[in-house]
């Protein structure tokens, strides 16, 4: 028996600093794929950048293409036909013509390359319409026979090969730079599924393992139950003896998950202090960044800025939400390993009266999300906790407040019946309804169902589950989808202390 007893105690511990030690990687490993799939989107979002840049530059180059190809167009039509449709639209042409070589200095004015191109193809444009400009002062001055003749010696025709030359060479430029971004991207999402899939096999090997030691741990309990029950052929003080031994190992597993649950928090509490630390260096920090740009700005960069600004307090701001929430995942396990440690004290009761104060101790919570509850009466005398009672109906009209269907009025009702020997409490509701394939995991830590649209870490249901064991009851639900949710609790109508009834 004692044998027993060291087993699981010598087991708690190793199985304590496995599970911690794997818990620990499991998380570095999320860390680690979370911040390479924020910088393959960062990435990715560049690329994405990149390419409509270069489509803005073709799509302008193009527009000064257009607009010179059609001026000389209009240039020769109007020498040669003297319409001035042709001169008015060549006119129009013209002045579109600056604004559309200014956008496409301003879209390539990053690159040195096209900043000569640039230059060379102003130079030409500018020969062409020194030229353009001649042949119709020609024309204006009545000349139309030497405009003629001026125009079939110009070379104005290899002007526009020169022209097209330029602006085909600044269209090979960008397209050069986009393959060169493509080579980028392949390789950081490249590197980017390298990384999860290393963190995905460390992932992998640390379920296995863990799932290995869960149940050789499983093995060991189940063992030492067999050979409890080996032994409970035999005398009555061995029975006793039995009882006893298993009552203390489950005060241990108790204890184990408060010890779990305390030595989480050292190292957490020391993350969430030095977190505030950093958060409270980002002020100083700004304003550093703040003298500088005033006072120095060709030092700070735009990643630097950005850097100081947006990344660092949207970091501290992520790591603070994670904390916060594993604080609370903690505080539930301690809770739950503390209730389990506390006395039973068994005392006659009134379920109606409980009802109406734990109704009206959320009566602020029931009014403002528009439900109505009603208690039912009469109800019969229960024998149990009254702390544990009080918990359990409080939970339960809670969950129910908590779920209400959209567009329909919350109607809760709480009702008591005597069958035999056993007291069932319902806590009925007409709110969205609970999937049947989720009725035995909303009763799970950390489990819940349907929507995530409701504050909560899944821990009230499981934390009713563990009073009504204690209590020597049993609790489960009824419900579809749109339909409400009755859940039963069902007690013993006088609570028995199992070390009494031994006695």
């Amino acid at each position: 028996m004692f044998g027993i007893s060291n087993r699981l105690a010598s087991g708690k511990s190793r199985i304590g600093r496995v599970l911690v030690g794997f818990m620990v990687l499991g998380f570095l490993c999320l860390f680690v794929a979370g911040l390479a799939a924020a910088w393959a989107m960062r990435e990715n979002q560049r690329h994405t950048d990149s390419v409509a840049h270069t489509y803005e530059v073709e799509v302008a180059l193009d527009r000064v293409s257009v607009l010179v190809e059609r001026g000389e167009t209009t240039r020769r039509g109007f020498l040669l036909t003297g319409n001035q449709v042709y001169r008015d639209n060549y006119d129009r042409y013209t002045r579109d013509l600056p604004p559309a070589m200014a956008r496409v200095t301003t879209l390539t004015s990053d690159n040195p390359r096209q900043r000569a191109n640039v230059a060379d193809l102003r130079t030409r444009l500018s020969d062409l319409l020194a030229l353009r400009t001649r042949s119709f002062a020609m024309i204006d001055a009545g000349r139309r026979s030497a405009a003629l003749i001026a125009f079939a010696e110009e070379a104005s025709s290899q002007r526009l090969l020169g022209i097209r030359a330029r602006m085909s060479a600044m269209l090979g430029e960008e397209r050069r730079l986009l393959a060169i971004r493509d080579i980028d991207q392949r390789r950081s999402l490249q590197l980017f599924y390298t990384v999860l899939s290393i963190a995905g096999a460390i992932l992998l090997v640390v379920a296995i393992v863990s799932l290995l030691t869960i149940l050789r741990y499983t093995r060991d309990l189940a063992s030492s139950r067999d050979q409890l029950n080996r032994l409970n052929g035999t005398l009555e003080e061995q029975v006793a003896e039995r009882t006893a031994d298993l009552s203390r190992a489950n005060e241990e597993i108790q204890r184990f998950a408060y010890i779990v649950s305390h030595d989480l928090r050292s190292p957490l509490v020391n993350v969430m202090g030095f977190t505030a630390e950093l958060d409270s260096a980002t002020v100083p920090l700004g304003e550093l960044i703040d003298r500088v740009e005033e006072r120095a700005p060709d030092l700070l960069t735009n990643d630097m800025r950005l850097a100081a600004r947006e990344d660092l307090p949207e970091a501290i701001k992520f790591i603070r939400t994670s904390t916060q929430k594993m604080d609370r995942l903690i505080n539930a396990i301690l809770k739950l390993s503390r209730e389990g440690r506390r006395v039973i004290a068994p005392e006659p009761l009134d379920i109606a009266a409980i009802a109406d104060t734990a109704i009206a101790a959320m009566r602020q919570v029931i009014d403002d999300r528009g439900a109505t509850v009603t208690v039912e009466r009469p109800m019969p005398t229960l024998n149990s906790d009254r702390f544990a009672v009080e918990q359990i109906l409080s939970n339960l009209v809670e969950n129910a407040t908590k779920y209400l269907q959209p567009g329909r009025p919350g109607r809760i009702t709480v009702s008591a019946t005597r069958m035999r020997e056993r007291v069932v409490i319902a806590v009925a509701d007409n709110g969205r309804g609970i999937d049947p394939r989720d009725h035995q995991r909303i009763f799970d830590l950390f489990r819940r169902s349907g929507a995530q649209d409701q504050p909560g870490e899944g821990i009230g249901l499981a934390h009713v589950r563990a009073l009504a064991y204690r209590l020597g009851g049993t609790i489960d639900v009824a419900s579809r989808l749109g339909e409400g949710a009755t859940f039963r609790l069902n007690l013993p109508a006088t609570f028995q202390n199992s070390q009494d009834s031994n006695a």
